[in-house]
C-alpha cells in the first residue's frame, strides 16, 4: 500500500478577493485568485518551465498542482482531475489552466506536498502573507522546493522505495516522517551531531581553498561517526530526511543561484511591492545555512537540522561530484554514496 505524504512546513494566513461567475447551470457568485497571487504562481511555473531542467533532468515532465489555501475558499490550478467537490470558475490565460474552487478545509498556513486531489501530488499552499515567506521571490522559491517533491513522488518506485526503509512502524498515513522517535535529545547524538555540524560547515566554507581536501577528509571521518552511534533504523530515517528534505531545501537555492545569471523575471512580478532579487535570495540563503549548522540544537530543531544538514551536503556534493544528480533517484537516500564519482 503506497505511503501518503504528508510533507508539512507550517506557515501563518489568508484573504481572498471574491469576483467572477461560475460556469455551473445555476449562477452563482465565484471568487477568484487575487491579482498578485496570479502573478506569484504563474512565476513560480514560469520559472520551473524555463530553468527546472538545468537543475534536474525531467522534472518539466512532473506534473505542477497546486491547490491554494485562502481564508474562505481553495483553488485548485493545473490539476488535470479535479474532485467532484471543485467548482469551475474559468480558464486562465496567465496562469495557462482552468481555475476551480471549494470552500475552504486545509488550514490557511499549510505548505505541503501530498495526493491532496484525487490521488495526485499536490502543492498545498497558504498565500504569501500568511506564511513564513517574507518576500515573493521567497515565496516562489518555496513553491518549487514543494514542486521538487512532486518530482520525487512521481518517480515510479518512490513509495515502493519508502516502505522499503521499513521505519513506518505499520503507520499507513505517512505521519511517521514527521513524527519518528529519533533520538534527538540523547547526549551523545547531539553532541556528536554538533560537531559534524561545525565540520560540514568548514568543508563547504573552505571550497576552493587550498586546504579542502584535508577538511573533506576529515568531515566524511567524522560523518562515519555519526553513523555509528545510531542505530540501522536511526540512521536511515537521518538519510532518508536529508535526501528528501535537505535536497528540497538546496533546489531552492540551486534555482536562485543558477536563475539570477540565466532567469528573467516578468516585469509584473518585478514591480510587487515586496519584490527581491534571485541572486539576493541565493546569497542570504547559502548565508543562513552555513550561518546555522554550527549553532544547531538537535533537540531544538528536531527533524528541521536535516533541512540544514542536507541542503550543505547537496551544495558540497555540487563540488566533490558535479554529476551526483545522475545518481540521486536510483540510488536512493544515502546522500554519502554520491561523493563518489
Amino acid at each position: 500500500m503506497k505511503t501518503k505524504f504528508l510533507l508539512l512546513v507550517i506557515s501563518i494566513l489568508v484573504s481572498s478577493t471574491l469576483i467572477g461567475q461560475s460556469t455551473n447551470s445555476s449562477t452563482i457568485e465565484a471568487p477568484n485568485i487575487s491579482a498578485n497571487d496570479r502573478i506569484r504562481i504563474s512565476e513560480a511555473f514560469r520559472v520551473a518551465e524555463e530553468i527546472g531542467d538545468s537543475i534536474w533532468i525531467d522534472w518539466n515532465k512532473t506534473p505542477f498542482a497546486v491547490l491554494l489555501v485562502t481564508n474562505e475558499y481553495e483553488f485548485l490550478i493545473r490539476h488535470p482531475n479535479p474532485s467532484d467537490d471543485f467548482t469551475f470558475i474559468s480558464y486562465d490565460s496567465l496562469l495557462e489552466s482552468n481555475i476551480y474552487f471549494r470552500e475552504k478545509n486545509f488550514q490557511t498556513n499549510i505548505l505541503a506536498t501530498f495526493p491532496a486531489v484525487n490521488d495526485l501530488s499536490t502543492v498545498v499552499v497558504g498565500q504569501p502573507e500568511n506564511t513564513s515567506s517574507t518576500t515573493s521571490t521567497r515565496w516562489v522559491l518555496t513553491l518549487l522546493h514543494e514542486h521538487f517533491h512532486q518530482l520525487q513522488n512521481f518517480q515510479p518506485d518512490h513509495y515502493s522505495s519508502v516502505d522499503s526503509l521499513n521505519l513506518s512502524r505499520g503507520d499507513k498515513t505517512g505521519m511517521w516522517m514527521l513524527n519518528y522517535a529519533f533520538p534527538y535529545d540523547s547526549t551523545n547524538v547531539k553532541e556528536t551531531f554538533s560537531e559534524l555540524c561545525i565540520e560540514l560547515s568548514n568543508v563547504v566554507s573552505s571550497i576552493g581553498n587550498d586546504d579542502f581536501e584535508t577538511k573533506l577528509i576529515e568531515y566524511l571521518n567524522r560523518r562515519k561517526d555519526f553513523e555509528e552511534i545510531l542505530s540501522s533504523d536511526d540512521y536511515k530515517y537521518f538519510s532518508f530526511q536529508n535526501w528528501q528534505e535537505g535536497v528540497a531545501r538546496y533546489t531552492e537555492y540551486a534555482l536562485a543561484k543558477y536563475g539570477s545569471l540565466k532567469y528573467k523575471p516578468t516585469k509584473k512580478f518585478e514591480n510587487l511591492t515586496d519584490y527581491t532579487t534571485l541572486k539576493a535570495d541565493a546569497d542570504s540563503n547559502y548565508i543562513k545555512i552555513l550561518s546555522t549548522l554550527p549553532n544547531i540544537d538537535l533537540g531544538e530543531y528536531r527533524r528541521v537540522a536535516f533541512y540544514y544538514f542536507g541542503s550543505a551536503e547537496a551544495i558540497l556534493l555540487d563540488f566533490v561530484n558535479p554529476n551526483w544528480k545522475t545518481q540521486y533517484f536510483k540510488d536512493k537516500f544515502f546522500l554519502e554514496k554520491y561523493y563518489k564519482k
